[in-house]
């Protein structure tokens, strides 16, 4: 039942993924930057991970790097690909750090407990 909630919520997400990657590397702008940030915030949402967001995101790049039509117009379609990629992955990034960081102070509240604690006389 789980691998079926997986497999429908990847196909869910290549649908929503496809069309702004798509527009994005049409209108290089923020807006676009804007969405890819939406879609990787949404995609925290769902039972899927980080890989698969980067396996969709290379699948379908991989079907628009093969309609370039000179290496110049290749390479542009990588560095706007790339650029979309980055900020859909920030909020993994960002809930990534947010994590260490508490991890980290839990961890030196910890250590900080087990000190010996000073008699006051």
């Amino acid at each position: 039942m789980r691998d079926a909630l997986v497999s429908d919520e990847l196909s869910g997400l290549r649908r929503d993924y496809a069309p702004p990657f798509l527009a994005y590397l049409a209108n290089q702008n923020e807006a676009g930057l804007r969405k890819a940030y939406e879609l990787g915030r949404d995609a925290m949402r769902r039972p899927v991970g980080l890989l698969d967001l980067v396996h969709i995101h290379n699948s379908i790049f991989l079907e628009v790097i093969g309609t370039a039509r000179t290496p110049e117009s290749a390479e542009d379609i990588a560095h706007a690909a790339s650029a979309f990629l980055v900020e859909a992955l920030a909020s993994f990034e960002m809930t990534q750090r947010g994590f260490m960081d508490g991890e980290g102070r839990l961890e030196q509240r910890l250590v900080g407990s087990d000190r010996p604690r000073e008699v006051r006389r």
